[in-house]
């Protein structure tokens, strides 16, 4: 079972990584808000039976408390998908996937300055490393920021607020039901915001795949599939496994969008994963890393 978990955590970054080519096809079009509000939505009919199911057999009723914090988490990560999506628009599929994994050595920067949470000298180093990495994977070197990966960056941040949230209130909640609430929420204000500020985009083929691909299979059964494995699989182990994610990200916008890194900028690539693996690695030996503390997808 142990296996099946781990093999399952290891598609599951493949699709998630992959999952940045298809935003990166919608980016395209010009496509940020309607896109996102459409996929999301999609994925929260598509958890919904699950959803049900599960708070059936948990015998749960939905409180004031779960609504309130499903609607915060539902927030944040409208404006984290916004913001990755935007970027989306003006670079490539390898840079956002990279520039988006900085949500892990984030976190516990947002933990001491809000909550006085200290963490582990290797975070000290993973951060130097990760915004090293950042720099040379955006940049090549030179001293100039291009817009797109300064839009993931910001998305960055609020990646790492989600998963915060999620760690300290989704946990009293039962989660499927939880994770269609804040997917909804996501998706109506994505597409809210969508049919006032941007054209209606062309459904062409290429954008029907991208929302088909990132609704049923990056967010739908990569929920599904997440929450299963980590029942087998210790919290450390699937955290390291799932931050394979910005590797397949850029491996996939070569193998499919034929995009292209200067030997600089792999460079910064190999900081920022080394900086996300070192991140974990303190709870990596202990086995300490909580569950709620890994995202749920893109």
């Amino acid at each position: 079972m142990r296996l099946k978990a781990d093999i399952t955590l290891f598609i599951i970054s493949i699709i998630w990584g992959s999952a940045f080519v298809a935003q990166r096809v919608a980016g395209q079009v010009g496509s940020v808000y309607i896109f996102n509000g459409v996929r999301y939505l999609l994925a929260a009919l598509v958890v919904l039976p699950f959803a049900f199911r599960s708070f059936k057999n948990a015998n749960s009723k939905l409180s004031n408390g779960q609504i309130k914090w499903m609607a915060v988490a539902g927030v944040f990560l409208f404006i984290a998908s916004a913001f990755q999506q935007a970027g989306m628009v003006y670079t490539t599929a390898g840079n956002a996937g990279f520039i988006t994994s900085l949500y892990v050595v984030l976190i516990p920067i947002i933990l001491f300055t809000f909550w006085g949470e200290r963490s582990h000298r290797l975070f000290i180093i993973a951060v130097v490393l990760a915004l090293v990495g950042a720099f040379l994977l955006s940049t090549g070197g030179e001293f100039s920021l291009h817009l797109g990966d300064s839009l993931e960056l910001i998305g960055a941040f609020f990646w790492a607020a989600h998963v915060i949230v999620l760690g300290k209130f989704a946990s009293k909640f039962e989660s499927m039901s939880f994770s269609v609430g804040q997917l909804a929420v996501c998706g109506a204000l994505n597409l809210g915001i969508g049919i006032f500020v941007e054209p209606m985009p062309l459904f062409n083929s290429n954008l029907l795949f991208a929302i088909a691909y990132t609704a049923f299979l990056s967010l739908g059964l990569c929920y599904t599939l997440q929450i299963w494995a980590q029942r087998h699989t210790p919290p450390a182990d699937a955290a390291l496994i799932l931050s394979l994610e910005s590797v397949f990200a850029v491996v996939s916008g070569w193998l499919l969008l034929d995009e292209r890194l200067a030997p600089i900028q792999i460079f910064g690539a190999f900081l920022i994963f080394a900086a996300v693996v070192l991140s974990q690695f303190k709870e990596w030996t202990s086995g300490t890393i909580d569950r709620d503390h890994l995202v749920e997808g893109r």
